[in-house]
């Protein structure tokens, strides 16, 4: 085996190859002729000394060989572009790409708090990815994002996740429900209503379903949509109940369009983290933003704060708390 003939150009074209599993979709990626691509491939192959490809049909896999040289070009490129970052950060102080990547429903906050940072840091340039939580964990897993910031962290992953936002979901209706100003009301008369719901796999609908089953209750969803956003307008057209996040709804409540029903053992209280795989080596840039975000959080707590207190008592206060999962 001669490793020590492999180009950073052929790991280059290996990583794209690696990929998009695709020798057209790799040559347009890196603006060569597929034939450029197939050539170092296979000169890359000689090199190891084993086949990195196979073809069944019209598509091709990578081998054993081949998912191991993928992980190690993707461990070098990464850091070799973390590396390009700080340099250039030690240089002409904190500048360069920022990749986030957020769930749906991180929208409506994740914007505000890099515009904050934005102003702090100009030389930053960010690229904010909002998606679902199918692709969000795609994402996560091939280590496509500097960040990415969820509420729910999958378990096949080795990771670092790091808290810095309280995600208190309530019960939400029209401000003309009959239910508006009943003080603690008992789950079981939830059941009554009409609930909207998001698709299954959402995150809050399973931590909703989750608490109604530990207290031997079911919830037949009437109408299921596919956002926050349309959630909120069906309650306000008077369609039926949902459970939101408050972060979600500071416009609505300031402006008296949506209420929030007092029900028992809600607020539930999930968190936002900002997670990577367990490894990674962020650049300069990535890390002042981790940092600016544990002590920011705290601070969008507090917006939201004059509504929790209403309902139950305050949720502890995010910080610098680091887990690793799996």
């Amino acid at each position: 085996m001669k490793l020590r003939n492999v180009t950073l150009n052929q790991m280059r074209i290996f990583h794209s190859l690696g990929r998009n599993l695709s020798f057209t979709r790799a040559a347009e990626e890196l603006f060569l002729s597929q034939s450029a691509v197939s050539i170092q491939v296979k000169r890359l192959g000689e090199s190891v000394g084993m086949p990195l490809v196979e073809q069944v049909g019209k598509r091709i896999f990578l081998t054993e060989a081949g998912k191991e040289l993928f992980e190690a070009c993707r461990d070098v490129l990464d850091r070799l572009r973390v590396l390009g970052e700080d340099m250039t950060g030690l240089e002409e102080g904190i500048r360069g790409p920022l990749n986030i990547a957020v769930i749906t429903t991180a929208k409506y906050f994740m914007p505000h708090l890099l515009g904050v940072f934005l102003r702090e840091h100009p030389a930053v340039e960010p690229r904010l990815t909002v998606t679902n939580q199918t692709r969000i964990f795609e994402r996560l897993e091939g280590n496509m994002d500097d960040l990415v910031i969820m509420g729910t962290l999958p378990e096949n992953l080795d990771l670092e996740a790091a808290y810095f936002l309280d995600n208190p979901l309530v019960v939400v209706a029209p401000p003309d429900h009959p239910l508006v100003g009943v003080k603690n009301i008992p789950l079981e008369r939830l059941v009554q209503e009409r609930f909207l719901s998001r698709e299954p796999g959402s995150g809050t609908r399973m931590a909703r379903t989750r608490l109604f089953a530990e207290q031997g209750l079911a919830i037949r969803t009437y109408m299921e949509l596919g956002s926050s956003e349309a959630i909120k307008q069906a309650v306000m057209a008077g369609l039926g109940i949902s459970v939101l996040s408050l972060h979600n709804l500071r416009l609505e409540l300031r402006t008296g369009l949506i209420a929030v029903l007092d029900v028992e053992h809600f607020p539930l209280h999930r968190q936002w983290y900002a997670v990577h795989l367990k490894g990674k080596k962020l650049s300069a840039t990535t890390r002042m933003f981790l940092d600016f975000l544990l002590k920011d959080g705290a601070r969008l707590c507090e917006e939201i704060q004059p509504y929790l207190t209403a309902l139950s008592p305050p949720a502890k206060k995010p910080g610098q708390r680091k887990r690793d999962i799996r």
